[in-house]
């Protein structure tokens, strides 16, 4: 109980690792991670820098993700539709804003942030299946509400999103990619700090035995509450930054097989882990853009549908065969992070 109790509440930064440190240094990786982004964007062809900005857009998603399912414990079956709060949001502000997208983006997190504490509090008396089947129930009704009121969300036809076209001479793929890795690294930078201090052993605490985690004097509930909040605003940010690559918004686009395929993704990458999230974040477009590639040029539309879904089971039976911790935990990128 001791060793919990020190886990939990040791916040002086000793002298061999002062806290000035460590985040300094992930300032450093994080101003290194934007000009290395800014460098391909200006390597890459139009196709790839898109990809490139998609993979930032989901890295919002999955660092949220795993930090709510690695590090306290909560699984959630509903960040789909946590994504399709924040885009919905920046479709209809923008019209109605005339094309101020950072005013919308941040009325798409706070908005996200309601939507996760509301769910939070019902999910923080929850555990296991019950918890799967209400965040579940969530990305069953959010396309359903779209559906309902159609005079306002335009049902399965979905929104235009209205954007202001780039600064100067700056093309449309590079600008989405600068705009969707600000938001990842700025996501990431704060996850960092954030698991790195009292919340995130608080968090772990949870993980590892609530009954422990509350005699140390950790509030379980509060910290699961905020955990779902945070994890709902990184998911809020993610969807606005997918309406800004998409241009349109519609309820296909967040599909239920989209939060499995999120779950799957931290997993294979690495669960706990902002390393795996990564990888996560890399999977989700490397994977369907792989399907895409075995079926073309034949008549399969049933396997195309089907084929990103089985790629993501084979990948995750191979990996947790190999490395059940993840992509992250192998060796090579286990001693990157250990330098990091």
């Amino acid at each position: 109980m001791s060793v919990l109790r020190e886990r939990v509440t040791a916040a002086t930064p000793t002298a061999a690792n002062p806290q000035r440190s460590w985040k300094l240094r992930y300032l450093l990786w994080t101003v290194g991670g934007a000009v290395l982004i800014v460098a391909l964007t200006y390597v890459l062809p139009s196709f790839r820098t898109y990809q490139l900005a998609t993979i930032g857009a989901y890295l919002c998603v999955t660092a949220g993700l795993t930090v709510l399912t690695g590090l306290n414990g909560q699984l959630s079956l509903g960040h789909g539709a946590l994504m399709a709060t924040g885009a919905y949001t920046v479709a209809l502000l923008q019209e109605k804003l005339d094309g101020m997208l950072l005013v919308s983006v941040l009325a798409a997190i706070a908005l996200t942030t309601v939507v996760g504490a509301v769910v939070g509090l019902a999910a923080a008396r929850l555990r296991g299946p019950y918890l799967a089947g209400l965040t579940l129930a969530v990305a069953v009704v959010v396309p359903a509400i779209t559906s309902t009121f159609d005079g306002t969300f335009n049902s399965d036809q979905g929104l235009s999103v209205v954007l202001d076209p780039p600064p100067g001479t700056i093309a449309v793929e590079q600008w989405q990619a600068w705009l969707c890795w600000a938001g990842a690294l700025v996501t990431m930078l704060a996850l960092a700090v954030l698991v790195r201090g009292r919340f995130g052993r608080e968090m772990r605490a949870v993980r590892d035995d609530e009954t422990a985690a509350r005699l140390a004097g950790v509030s379980v509930a509060r910290t699961q509450v905020l955990a779902f909040v945070v994890s709902a605003a990184c998911a809020g940010l993610g969807g606005a930054l997918f309406a800004v690559l998409a241009q349109s918004v519609s309820p296909g686009a967040f599909p239920l097989s989209l939060s499995l395929f999120l779950v799957m993704a931290i997993v294979i990458g690495g669960l706990g882990s902002l390393a795996g999230a990564v990888w996560g974040a890399v999977l989700l477009v490397a994977l369907p853009a792989l399907a895409h590639t075995v079926t073309a040029g034949i008549d399969a539309q049933r396997l195309e549908g089907n084929l990103p879904l089985a790629l993501f089971g084979i990948t995750l039976i191979v990996v947790m065969l190999a490395a059940p911790g993840g992509i992250a935990s192998l060796r090579p990128f286990r001693r990157l992070r250990s330098k990091a």
